[in-house]
């Protein structure tokens, strides 16, 4: 393993520890709930002697998660899961803490991406936290040995959590790994609300464009495009939704969206984001239809749901627009232009932030509940759901931050509600 720490390889490393360092305190005054678990993780310590190896999008809420988990009495290690995504003022930051060492470095190629994630496995991480599965990928394919000693893993991403149940599938995943996606704290806030306004915002700030009077078209009606054409409507612009499942198609066009194929609102749209996880969304077919100086922009976890080869190939030339903008020029003059090179825009594009801070606060209180859960009880190998209770914990946790109160049920409410003999 020849990757160093991050601390290593920075030219300035004071400067970039103390400019990460006001990004993470910024982050955690609007953090309740990772506030009331660190504070209670000090007191309890239910990661000592744990070693937790994480791969996620390294920015200043993620580095609360993962000062969080070190409080816990955990040894942590992290890195990118993204070449584009990490901040390195905060990844510095993290690093000098006690307990926790940081790998993760902006605008790596491919090499030093995966050796970054090997650096990490050299840790023997007993518990995993990932947000794409590159980790739990590495880690099945090339460290077998490891998992016999590793307790669990928490997957946070759409993207990731598709990839596991095909690994599950195949009865290839050895050992559990909560889909922390899929419970409601994390889709209905974080892929909705965050994708929504940080898809939206990180455009709009590359681009300097406004959204009113745009034509967007949304490709996939999952938690994440329903967050784009939501937040996209909002703003004045008109949604095209494109879908390949038809309840999908049709809820968007309750919800008053035009339903197109790609192929026809190809020509009809300004801004095109792609939101399936998917690859192959946006191709050949759809760019020799497009407008000139049509936006190309993807909120998936990867870069491949725009086809950028068969772009590169069509293209007469390229160059970079403005920062973060690659504008292909096709033979007859149509020009169009990509994004943060394809990659998660929220989080790849020049001055991208990633989603509001109150968001992912809820879900990294739910990361921070998923990995105490493996110190307190064993789970068979597989792709496992979050638990109820622990979903309901964080959420208590954010409505009393919130200084909201609800009702409750009464006995002869909860004993109808779980009765079948009740008739009319």
């Amino acid at each position: 393993m020849t990757t160093e720490p991050i601390t290593e390889r920075l030219d300035d490393p004071t400067s970039a520890r103390e400019s990460g360092r006001q990004k993470i305190d910024w982050a955690r005054q609007h953090m309740p709930i990772c506030a009331a678990l660190r504070d209670e993780f000090e007191e309890t310590q239910p990661l000592d002697g744990q070693r937790v190896g994480m791969a996620m999008h390294v920015e200043a809420t993620t580095a609360v998660l993962t000062e969080t988990i070190a409080a816990a009495g955990a040894e942590v290690a992290i890195t990118g899961c993204n070449p584009l995504s990490t901040h390195d003022d905060v990844s510095a930051a993290l690093d000098a803490q006690e307990g926790i060492t940081s790998y993760a470095e902006r605008d790596v190629d491919d090499e030093g991406y995966y050796d970054a994630i090997e650096a990490v496995i050299s840790h023997e991480p007993t518990i995993t936290v990932d947000d794409g599965m590159d980790m739990v990928a590495a880690i099945h394919d090339d460290h077998p040995e490891l998992i016999d000693s590793i307790l669990g893993g928490c997957e946070e991403t759409t993207t990731g959590v598709h990839r596991l149940r095909a690994m599950d599938d195949d009865d290839a995943l050895d050992y559990p790994v909560f889909a922390v996606n899929d419970t409601p704290m994390k889709r209905l806030f974080d892929n909705v609300h965050g994708t929504g306004e940080s898809s939206l915002a990180a455009i709009a700030m590359t681009t300097n464009l406004s959204w009113a009077g745009k034509t967007v078209v949304v490709a996939g009606y999952g938690f994440c495009g329903r967050g784009v054409a939501k937040k996209a409507a909002g703003q004045n612009a008109n949604v095209v939704v494109c879908e390949v499942d038809p309840r999908r198609a049709l809820e968007a066009h309750m919800e008053g969206y035009e339903v197109l194929p790609m192929a026809e609102a190809a020509a009809e749209g300004d801004v095109f984001i792609t939101t399936t996880g998917n690859r192959d969304v946006l191709t050949e077919e759809h760019f020799e239809r497009m407008k000139d100086g049509a936006l190309l922009a993807n909120a998936g976890h990867f870069d491949i749901e725009i086809d950028l080869e068969a772009l590169s190939e069509l293209a007469e030339s390229t160059r970079e627009a403005r920062p973060g903008v690659r504008e292909y020029e096709l033979a007859d003059g149509t020009r169009l232009n990509v994004l943060a090179e394809g990659r998660l825009v929220n989080l790849a594009a020049p001055i991208a932030l990633g989603h509001p801070v109150e968001v992912m606060d809820q879900s990294f209180g739910v990361q921070a509940v998923c990995v105490r859960a493996f110190t307190e009880g064993e789970y068979e190998p597989g792709v496992h759901e979050v638990p109820d209770a622990l979903d309901r914990e964080v959420a208590e946790i954010k409505l009393d931050a919130e200084g909201l109160a609800i009702d409750e049920l009464t006995e002869t409410q909860t004993e109808y509600m779980g009765s079948w003999d009740h008739g009319t």
